[in-house]
């Protein structure tokens, strides 16, 4: 009997221990954040330069969101048409502005997967340096001035 007793209370004790990683992981992404593959994501619809994008998404916790594979892709797709209702063209943390073809996410993280556009990024005219998602009919990754407001996305580990 003695036994018995001592699991259950082992169990009672990994069971509240556990609801409470729950607890906290959920309320890591409350309010307007969405989660997804360990981190949250806001969209932002009011429209920023690239740069002052950034820093809002800093004053929330986190950064301009970075993509990593096409699944987080199609989920920060996913959020915009749930809150815009269209794939609006949107900021996201990737810049060249340091140096030119040399793309960074500004949260740190290894910038390897890309979903440019054909002909992208180009550029154009030596004046494009931040990167807006939802472009053209693919709604692929164009490179884009930097200074025009957008939408954007934030992105925050949990």
């Amino acid at each position: 009997m003695r036994t018995l007793t001592v699991l259950v209370c082992i169990m009672l004790t990994s069971t509240r221990a556990a609801e409470s990683r729950l607890v906290k992981r959920s309320a890591a992404c409350s309010g307007r954040w969405s989660e997804f593959n360990g981190r949250c994501f806001q969209y932002i619809p009011r429209s920023l330069s690239w740069a002052r994008a950034e820093r809002n998404c800093q004053s929330l916790g986190g950064n301009l969101a970075s993509v990593h594979n096409i699944m987080e892709y199609q989920e920060i797709q996913r959020l915009i048409m749930t809150v815009s209702y269209e794939y609006k063209e949107t900021w996201i943390g990737g810049s060249d502005a340091q140096e030119e073809n040399q793309w960074l996410w500004s949260d740190g993280t290894p910038f390897i997967y890309v979903n440019w556009c054909p002909g992208e990024p180009n550029d154009h005219m030596g004046a494009q340096h931040c990167l807006r998602i939802n472009h053209a009919a693919q709604k692929c990754w164009d490179d884009f001035q930097c200074h025009t407001p957008k939408p954007s996305v934030c992105a925050k580990k949990i």
